[in-house]
């Protein structure tokens, strides 16, 4: 290999690897999907990925050529469309049918797109997935309304963090602050008696870190200790800064608007709890920017998770359902790895959402600075605890039961 071969392949891996963390992946995936590339490439390589930053180490065979690199970078955000071009090129460029130099200028492409749903349709999702969340919580009509409306502010408040690095640092507690004064006043002025906490906690739902929560357990379980360690404590104190924001905001609201009176309403019909599973993931569809043909998949991988895990409920007790719906959600995404050819990212994380029980620890957290619950919940510590082990759990069987194709 001569010394422009390799640093054409470098920069290739560099670049995909920035890529990658940009859109979400964790770890000790982009760990094993990077060392897959070089391999195939024909060098050798060492990677050590973290939330905050990614460090190479590239060398040929007989170390003619060696090159290091680090790189501090930002905590990747989900982006299912750009995760999956991503791998169809990489896989384009391993099987010959694309060259370095193309590949190079097609990251580029991908790199530069925007979300295809766009800022309206995204905003609606943002709508419909606090109030479909709210629905699997149980609220009532009027609360699934308001929880959606607060949705909708919530998205302004994402729109204005992309433009100002101020509001992107303060996103969480100002978001859920705004929330708790809002529905303060919708409890004051316009529907008396809702369930302020409920509605708050479902209005910024989607910045409730419950996935990244449990993407630092499987990084600790897989033994990348410095990077799970760093995502599990950055999910902590990101659900501090919610709680705190919201706690502040419901105390600023009943200051000025007065305390309400919770009067529980009319539980929904039981088919609401499955509109709600299938509203929510598609919501998700595009706050995860998930591509069209795999939105089939996505939907199945969410239902078969909670259905799984609402059957085995009925004769495990104490969260352990959630091991089986996690093992067939991991075998699930595992064989659409195999006849879809992409990461099984793409349609698992649809399916984590339903079964990640970051709301529960939220109203854990609310339990204990109040020592009240604003939904019926017992053992509710244990209960967190057990579920995101059942998950780690769940979908490392499924990986011995059902193998992988690809890393990511």
């Amino acid at each position: 290999m001569d010394t422009t071969e390799f640093i054409q392949i470098r920069k290739f891996i560099v670049k995909l690897g920035k890529m990658l963390h940009k859109y979400g992946t964790p770890s000790f995936r982009l760990e094993a999907y990077l060392t897959e590339v070089a391999t195939y490439l024909g060098v050798h390589a060492s990677f050590i990925s973290t939330p905050t930053s990614l460090t190479f180490v590239i060398w040929s065979d007989r170390h003619e050529d060696e090159y290091n690199h680090a790189a501090r970078l930002m905590p990747g955000d989900l982006d299912m469309n750009a995760l999956s071009l991503t791998d169809e090129l990489a896989s384009s460029l391993l099987t010959g049918k694309l060259s370095l130099a193309a590949a190079n200028q097609r990251l580029n492409e991908i790199d530069a797109m925007p979300s295809p749903y766009g800022k309206l349709i995204t905003g609606a999702a943002y709508g419909l997935a606090t109030g479909a969340f709210a629905m699997l919580m149980g609220a009532s009509w009027p609360e699934i309304f308001w929880s959606g409306f607060l949705g909708l502010v919530a998205y302004l408040w994402t729109l204005w963090s992309f433009r100002s690095k101020r509001v992107n640092l303060m996103l969480e507690p100002v978001t859920a602050f705004v929330a708790g004064i809002l529905a303060c006043a919708i409890s004051r002025y316009l529907d008396p008696g809702v369930n302020i906490p409920l509605i708050v906690l479902s209005s910024v739902i989607v910045f409730v870190p419950g996935l990244a929560l449990f993407m630092g357990l499987a990084e600790l379980s897989s033994r990348n200790m410095v990077s799970g360690t760093a995502r599990t404590m950055d999910a902590v104190m990101q659900l501090f800064k919610l709680y705190f924001g919201a706690f502040l905001g419901v105390s600023a609201g009943f200051s000025l608007f007065g305390e309400n009176i919770y009067k529980p309403a009319e539980s929904l019909p039981y088919w609401a709890t499955w509109l709600s599973v299938f509203l929510l993931c598609l919501a998700l569809v595009a706050i995860f920017r998930t591509r069209v043909k795999h939105i089939p998949w996505a939907i199945m991988s969410a239902f078969i998770a909670y259905s799984a895990t609402a059957w085995s409920s009925d004769y495990l007790d104490g969260g352990l359902g959630t091991f089986v719906g996690a093992f067939c959600l991991g075998v699930f995404a595992n064989v659409f790895t195999r006849i879809a050819n992409q990461p099984a990212t793409i349609v698992a994380m649809h399916g984590l959402i339903v079964l990640v029980p970051g709301s529960k620890t939220y109203i854990g957290l609310n339990s204990f600075m109040t020592g009240q619950d604003f939904v019926q919940s017992d053992h509710l510590g244990q209960e967190v605890f057990v579920i995101f082990m059942s998950l780690v759990a769940g979908l490392i069987f499924a990986n011995v039961v059902a193998p992988t194709k690809k890393a990511i």
